[in-house]
């Protein structure tokens, strides 16, 4: 392109919000989100290739879609992943390429902050349990009323561990603070971490997941690590399943060790339906909503448009995935 060409955009990711005008000053933006498909639609690397040439895109903008391999003869001058990882995007052929990849860093750590604490609530305040027995007429169920059989430990005073003190760490920190909890953390590139993780599970009342899924944090909960939990503590995971061993929480609480707990992911992204967890009173199951709002959306829209500019100016942005092509051959 030269510096008078208004570059294409072509977006198979929702877009909305001031980011939105912002990539419109920018260049035509034709947008086909995936997610507003019935039934789901997610392009192939050849499947979008062809789509995107359709288009006549200079700058492809995905979320869920394979970028490889064909995508990568096309005219891109930049493509765009609204994902805080780009693990849609295969990196190094984009850079082999002479792409820029830009990413959308703790575009949803609002989102999954506000449901870590919302499934905290819900789970220790049995809220599913009290719902269903006023829908079921069960109010008064054998004989009882409902503050016999619901009462729970109120939040404020508890001291809760966060696992992981990155974006959605932080966003979830000064939230629970707000309750009245005491926050300790556990993040060995975090200056703001105050404990061990050793340390975090022998003290935490209720312990929740907020790290990313590596080499050094797969299956990081382990029977060992969740013996290590008080006795009666609570497990949160609104990150990824890969941070824990799913057989060694079930054993955790069919003894009685952990008091509950409350999942927003699987591996696979469901969970089968004989599983043993779905027969706990005590255990919250979510389909892997924490990020799932439309605040997310304006987000990474945002930082799309942000990154864009910058790289049409000849800046290599923050949120580039892959500064090394900016020198790359």
């Amino acid at each position: 392109m030269t510096s008078t060409d208004r570059p294409v955009i072509f977006s198979t990711a929702p877009l909305r919000g001031p980011g939105l005008e912002a990539l419109r000053d920018l260049g035509t933006v034709i947008c086909d989100p995936w997610i507003d498909q019935r039934p789901l639609r997610i392009y192939n690397a050849a499947q979008l290739a062809e789509r995107a040439a359709a288009e006549g895109a200079t700058v492809l903008i995905c979320e869920a879609d394979q970028c490889k391999g064909p995508v990568f003869d096309l005219p891109l001058v930049a493509i765009g992943s609204t994902r805080g990882d780009p693990t849609n995007v295969d990196l190094a052929g984009a850079t082999e390429h002479g792409i820029p990849v830009l990413r959308a860093p703790g575009r949803n750590a609002d989102g999954v902050a506000e449901m870590a604490v919302a499934m905290l609530l819900a789970l220790t305040r049995h809220l599913l349990a009290a719902d269903r027995d006023v829908r079921q007429g069960r109010v008064f169920a054998d004989g009882t009323i409902p503050y016999q059989r619901m009462r729970g430990w109120q939040l404020a005073g508890q001291t809760i561990g966060l696992v992981g003190l990155g974006a959605v760490g932080q966003a979830a920190k000064w939230r629970f603070e707000g309750l009245g909890m005491r926050v300790i953390a556990s993040d060995p590139f975090s200056p703001d971490a105050t404990h061990s993780l050793d340390d975090l599970l022998a003290e935490a009342d209720v312990v929740s997941m907020h790290a990313a899924v590596t080499p050094d944090t797969l299956r990081l909960m382990s029977a060992a690590r969740f013996a290590q939990m008080k006795d009666g503590a609570v497990y949160v995971n609104t990150a990824r399943a890969g941070l824990h061993d799913l057989d060694a929480l079930v054993e955790a609480l069919e003894s009685g060790h952990l008091s509950a707990a409350a999942l927003d992911h699987f591996d696979g992204e469901s969970i089968a339906i004989d599983h043993p967890l779905i027969a706990m009173d005590n255990v919250l199951l979510a389909p892997h909503i924490g990020g799932a709002t439309y605040d997310t959306e304006t987000a990474h829209t945002t930082l799309m448009a942000e990154g864009l500019a910058a790289l049409l100016r000849g800046e290599s942005p923050a949120n580039l995935a892959n500064p090394e092509v900016r020198t790359h051959g």
